[in-house]
């Protein structure tokens, strides 16, 4: 691309310096590039006339074709209006205008044939419509018959600057007949031949101003194939620069882990756990540095993974770290995986906010040594003063609680070689998410429970049955089990009619008078909740009320009930996360998802699903058609993907396309030097180094 697309949109004929200013503040458009790659939202269809006769409120915006038989100012001051009559043979349409009257009134002649565009509203029986578009039928222009775009913009820009979605389709419109001969070609002729793509000329054309559906189609198909394809070359050529670039050390010798096979571990791992553990094993065998995401469901066995990890590189004379993003999980981890590390005779350490100053000492002073072989905690392991001797391995637990900056904190640790990287999630991430946000990561999938866990039962229980609902929790406590009891807010709303947890907690106190109960929330300090959570891991309570604190906690395996109030407040996502706080022991687990009559279409679907499946990954990918990819990952795409035109909810074919015609690129001509791949390769060089949406225009 030249630099035309970096001109300033102040020079465009229509816009000058103060809309300029104006667009770039309310829109954030700056340049040409920025207004032409400003894609519609939707397009009003003006394809087809209506007659009055048919016209009807259900109907979106219309358009009408009918001669004016006579206009009158009704009112006086504020309350004055014009109303004309549009007569078709069918009937007669009200139009009426409260601002801009006098001009109006004075544009408009009676006995002449308008084109009227607007929404039908019926008034006395009779179909009006307030302030449509209006256009004079001349021989030059027989009528209106295209699919008109329609823009985002602000009410500031509406309101006060007249620069609605009609004002940004001119400028639009000005700009491509300027840009006609710098719109370059940025995908290859092979690429644009075998996927059927339209020129990047012919696409802005026709997203902009489409001539039909058919042409729109083709035109958002060949956006998105290349948003998506410059974001998966971007990624993949990441992930071989860095394992050509980055050794890691070779953990081949294995002894201390085949004595714990033999002679330690009490259980037989899944099929998907040694798929895992093997795929890891390659990784270290191979001289590059691993960087590898570990996805499985809440209870399906990461931390034996992580931990079988740490043996392989305690074999090989390297020291590791694992990383969880709260106390309580860190000491959860620490506690399951000391047994073991006892056993073999291996030196596990655990570092958080709260370790005494005087503990902390000599566990510096091992880690420096290399006595200490393994380290779990929690942020604390990035401090300065942690150092090791030699780190080859480093896991995050729930990485996504994680930034960048952290995260490249934990591998400066070794300033000889790059650690090793694990990232494990129980937050199943959809298979489209995973590939742009972690494509440059090999991906390892846990899809099987441990043998014996036996599947949640899930209900749906409306507030009307919370009696027996209560009853059911006497018989379970009864049994000898625990009970989780979660609510959406601490305190109540006023505006918010949601069950609150002060409430929650003293109408199960009343209803349980003769059980122990313990109350959890964000708000109490870290003391406080660490207290209440022991108490409940040693049984001395029997019914934990709690917020989404518990959402990734203690592992309780006597817990068997977890009780959501107000379930459809809850994200799909966050429902699972919940739901995985049951069903750790062998004992049958129940979720109860309690909420009022009234509930929207899409919490219906929440529900339904939730009731229907265990599965984590199905659930993330309804998840990400229901919520979008910004609210999944706690960031919007414009943050972290920048993507302009592609939605990962809906695009997911696209997107599988795109990743294979960029493997394929790469593995033919890593290094994009072929004649055919120069459009790919020239593309990239006009970027700024700093762009991470590669296909925008530079």
């Amino acid at each position: 691309m030249s630099n035309f697309f970096n001109t300033r949109l102040e020079f465009l004929r229509s816009v000058g310096s103060q809309k300029g200013l104006l667009l770039g503040k309310e829109l954030g458009l700056f340049t040409y590039g920025d207004l032409i790659q400003r894609y519609p939202f939707r397009y009003l269809d003006r394809t087809q006339f209506y007659n009055v006769c048919d016209l009807h409120e259900d109907l979106s915006h219309v358009q009408v074709k009918g001669m004016l038989r006579g206009k009158e100012v009704i009112g006086e001051g504020p309350k004055q209006r014009l109303i004309a009559k549009i007569g078709d043979g069918s009937g007669e349409l009200e139009v009426v205008w409260f601002k801009g009257v006098k001009f109006i009134q004075h544009v408009l002649k009676n006995n002449t044939e308008y084109i009227v565009f607007g929404k039908p509203t019926m008034f006395n029986g009779r179909p009006q419509m307030a302030h449509p578009e209006v256009e004079e039928v001349t021989e030059a222009k027989p009528g209106q018959s295209f699919l008109q775009p329609m823009y985002n913009t602000s009410e500031k820009l509406k309101n006060y600057h007249r620069l609605d979605s009609k004002a940004i389709m001119r400028m639009v419109g000005e700009l491509l007949t300027l840009a006609k001969s710098h719109i370059t070609e940025s995908l290859s002729p092979g690429l644009m031949q075998h996927y059927g793509l339209m020129s990047k000329a012919q696409a802005l054309q026709q997203i902009h101003f489409p001539q039909n559906s058919d042409l729109l189609q083709a035109a958002r198909f060949r956006l998105k194939f290349e948003e998506l394809f410059y974001v998966q070359l971007k990624l993949l050529r990441q992930k071989d620069q860095r394992k050509a670039v980055l050794a890691g050390q070779i953990f081949k010798e294995v002894p201390t882990l085949v004595d714990f096979y033999k002679n330690h571990l009490t259980f037989d791992l899944t099929g998907a756990q040694k798929r895992v553990i093997h795929d890891i094993y390659k990784d270290f065998c191979n001289g590059k540095q691993m960087n590898r995401l570990l996805q499985g469901d809440v209870g399906s066995g990461k931390t034996i993974v992580a931990f079988i990890s740490m043996l392989m590189a305690a074999d090989n004379g390297a020291q590791s770290c694992l990383m969880a993003p709260t106390e309580i999980l860190a000491d959860q981890h620490y506690q399951g995986l000391k047994v073991y590390a006892d056993q073999l005779g291996i030196n596990l350490g655990k570092l958080t906010g709260s370790t005494p100053t005087r503990e902390r000492r000599v566990l510096h002073e091992q880690l420096r040594s290399g006595e200490m072989h393994m380290l779990v905690g929690t942020h604390a392991l990035l401090e300065d003063v942690v150092q090791f001797r030699n780190l080859g391995l480093t896991i995050m637990d729930e990485q996504h609680r994680f930034g960048v900056a952290q995260r490249s904190k934990l591998w400066q640790k070794n300033p000889h070689v790059i650690p090793h990287v694990l990232v494990m999630t129980a937050t199943p991430i959809p298979r489209t998410l995973a590939m742009t946000l972690y494509g440059d990561l090999d991906v390892s999938v846990i899809d099987e429970l441990p043998a014996g866990r036996k599947p949640i039962v899930t209900v749906h229980r409306y507030d009307t049955n919370r009696l027996k609902v209560f009853q059911f929790i006497r018989d379970q406590v009864a049994l000898g089990r625990q009970v989780y009891i979660v609510y959406p807010l601490i305190e109540e709303s006023e505006t918010l009619d949601y069950k609150d947890l002060t409430d929650g907690y003293e109408s199960v106190s009343r209803a349980f008078p003769e059980y122990q109960i313990s109350i959890v929330h964000g708000r109490m300090k870290a003391e406080e909740k660490d207290y209440e959570m022991a108490r409940f891991v040693k049984r001395e309570t029997q019914i934990m009320v709690a917020t989404t604190v518990i959402e990734v906690g203690v592992n309780v395996p006597n817990a068997s009930v977890m009780v959501i109030e107000s379930a459809e407040r809850f994200g799909l996502s966050q429902l699972h996360q919940l739901r995985g706080r049951v069903g750790r022991g062998a004992d049958q687990s129940y979720c109860i998802l309690m909420t009022g009559f009234k509930l929207s279409k899409d919490s219906r679907t929440r529900l339904e699903t939730m009731v229907r499946t265990n599965n984590g990954f199905e659930i993330a990918d309804i998840d990400l058609k229901l919520r979008g990819p910004g609210d999944l990952m706690g960031t919007q795409q414009s943050g972290v993907l920048d993507l302009l035109i592609a939605d990962l909810a809906k695009d997911g074919r696209i997107l599988s396309e795109s990743r294979a015609a960029a493997q394929a690129l790469l593995a033919n001509d890593p290094e994009l030097t072929h004649p055919d791949n120069g459009n790919i390769r020239h593309h990239i060089e006009s970027l700024p180094a700093t762009a991470v949406n590669w296909s925008r225009i530079s």
